[in-house]
């Protein structure tokens, strides 16, 4: 085995050449020696053949980047064997470690880092705290937090989006103001391509009421819908309607990989880890003194300017962070602090982003954040989930429905791991590992699928019985977060098919509803769409 690195000015890559010995058959005839053979085992020594491929470690690289081999596996390797720490000397850093090479080429897979320069990349690595498997953690942790570059759908208040995991966009649902990027303003409860998006591949997206936000593979924002950032400023003055797909002048400048619509703001997240926000910066709500018709990024101030963050998440008023340090994942919040929704126990709202110190004291490191329009909820590392903020209907979980201030482990949950959630109006819904979803707070519009008690409260988590008939196992489950809709819910399940419930009376199921029906109990398949 040899190596070499390609050509050009992209940054170098490995690549793995096979050399035929000169008289094969009498190579394959060489006995091997029986005290080497003793030696085949991997315990940690620097004696050279204790690893057994330790002579041929472009093999080992290769089967390391293709298993795709997670930050923490690498680090157990290196923990276990002298082989993975010390200098592989290739290129092109000859003194990283097969460990770090691995992560590295993982790394380079991953379309927002792969068109990274190298002086970028450096930075990157900097900031997430000197090593290749850190930089690695972070992309991970932001593509958990949010199936960035996976299949998603998502529920809007009245529309739905649908994105491949080859990047193209459909549509379906309300489309008053032109957010289904169709190029017209009339509903479809048929799931339509956005042909416009032809040649772009699209990795993200994000739905407000009356407004889309689409992100592609290099980082470009196209938005459609109402021309405008926040519901304030087309409460002020007449606002343009755009019906195709448009890019963002104003974020030309910054490699976007996530957007988050409040009902008063716009988030994004760049592909360093750098939270800006647009509208609603008077009196400095958002750590910006602007004013509410703002249309230009501002940078998120205060503890987050020099931390890495990998996911957000906006609810109705307010913004929460999921922060990436070496020591571990940790949550910001900041804005309106009623309900006690930031999570700091009180009411107290937060111009710049505060750390909810509450989950160091519950032992949770959070992998995943979610913002309901007045509640939130996280995912911890181990499974469970914690519900804060106002508590009406139920949506928290606990068994009443008094708010809560501060992050609460949900006990009712205790059996069951969880590696999703999603929050909306009043209404949570968790995915377990075994692909069963539960869901809790308001049933208005048979949103939360439980057919037994429609438009009932469900005050603690319930297993959607409707869900676990299909015998399919679900993985990703959004459902709408805006006040002035009753909402309707879309679960995708890990083949690809895409289920809708609640309310479709715009088409926002993805299915036709009969004359005199406005909303659907049982889940039925969305036709049309291809999301394995």
């Amino acid at each position: 085995m040899d190596t070499t690195t390609s050509s050009g000015s992209s940054p170098a890559t490995l690549q793995l050449h096979s050399i035929i010995p000169e008289n094969p058959i009498t190579a394959m005839e060489l006995p091997f020696p029986s005290f080497l053979r003793l030696k085949r085992h991997c315990l940690g020594s620097s004696v050279p053949g204790e690893f057994f491929l330790a002579s041929v470690p472009s093999i080992v690289l290769h089967v390391l980047t293709t298993c795709d081999l997670g930050p923490r596996d690498l680090a157990k390797l290196e923990a276990t064997c002298s082989f993975f720490r010390k200098p592989a000397n290739f290129s092109p850093d000859f003194d990283l470690s097969i460990s770090e090479l691995a992560a590295l080429d993982i790394c380079q897979k991953r379309a927002i880092f792969k068109c990274m320069g190298e002086e970028e990349r450096q930075e990157m690595k900097r900031k997430c705290g000197g090593s290749w498997k850190l930089v690695l953690n972070f992309l991970l942790a932001g593509e958990f937090g949010c199936r960035r570059e996976k299949s998603q759908a998502l529920a809007g208040p009245g529309h739905s989006i649908a994105v491949t995991s080859k990047g193209v966009v459909y549509s379906f649902g309300f489309n008053g103001s032109g957010q289904l990027g169709l190029g017209t303003t009339q509903d479809s409860w048929q799931p339509r391509p956005i042909r416009s998006l032809n040649g772009i591949r699209i990795i993200q997206a994000a739905v407000g009421t009356d407004r889309t936000i689409l992100i592609s593979d290099a980082g470009e924002v196209y938005a459609f819908g109402k021309d405008c950032f926040s519901k304030t400023k087309s409460e002020v003055q007449e606002t343009k309607l755009i019906t195709t797909p448009q890019r963002v002048k104003s974020l030309t400048d910054i490699f976007v990989v996530q957007a988050a619509i409040g009902n008063y703001f716009t988030a994004v997240l760049s592909r360093e880890g750098r939270v800006y926000t647009l509208s609603w910066g008077s009196d400095e709500r958002l750590g910006h003194d602007t004013d509410h018709s703002c249309s230009l990024p501002q940078p998120l101030l205060g503890a987050l300017e020099n931390i890495p963050v990998v996911q957000i998440a906006a609810g109705f008023c307010y913004l929460l962070a999921l922060a990436f340090q070496p020591t571990g994942m940790s949550v910001y919040s900041v804005g309106c602090g009623l309900g006690g929704k930031l999570g700091h126990g009180c009411d107290d709202c937060e111009t710049q982003p505060r750390l909810i110190e509450q989950f160091g004291l519950l032992n949770i490191e959070p992998v995943m954040v979610s913002a309901g329009a007045w509640h939130a909820a996280v995912v911890g590392r181990d499974g469970r989930v914690c519900t804060w903020g106002w508590g009406r209907h139920g949506c928290l979980g606990h068994g009443t429905e008094e708010l809560q201030m501060a992050p609460k482990v949900v006990d009712g949950l205790k059996d069951v791991k969880v590696v999703h959630v999603a929050t909306g109006t009043y209404a949570t819904f968790v995915t377990s590992d075994d692909g069963q979803v539960y869901s809790f707070g308001s049933g208005v519009a048979a949103n939360l699928g439980q057919q037994d008690d429609v438009d009932e409260d469900t005050l603690t988590p319930k297993l959607v019985l409707s869900l676990k008939e299909t015998k399919e196992r679900m993985v990703h489950v959004s459902l709408t977060n805006a006040g002035n809709w009753n909402g309707h819910t879309l679960v995708m399940t890990e083949s690809g098919t895409l289920y809708a419930f609640g309310t479709g009376d715009r088409g926002q199921l993805g299915v036709e509803l009969g004359d005199n029906s406005k909303e659907r109990e049982e889940p039925a398949k969305v036709a049309g769409i291809d999301l394995s």
